[in-house]
């Protein structure tokens, strides 16, 4: 019987015969996920997520003090 299965195409799957991609496109890439996420790290946590945190926060320390036995500390 025939192998049903495509054969891979290196280039689509962008590995070359060196195993990946070239310095020059990492760095690109880098620069371009470090500017994107460094816009995001600078509009800090909304109002509504800092009052959700504090909340669970305060729950979890009040399960400890009070021995909740489903606590175990653990994250």
């Amino acid at each position: 019987m025939k192998d049903l299965k495509p054969p891979q195409n290196r280039a689509s799957t962008g590995a070359g015969k060196q195993g990946g991609l070239n310095a020059e496109i990492q760095s690109r890439i880098g620069h371009q996920l470090r500017a994107m996420y460094d816009d995001v790290v600078r509009q800090g946590v909304p109002d509504r997520f800092a009052d959700l945190i504090r909340q669970l926060d305060s729950q979890e320390a009040a399960s400890q003090i009070a021995g909740d036995p489903t606590k175990d500390g653990r994250d």
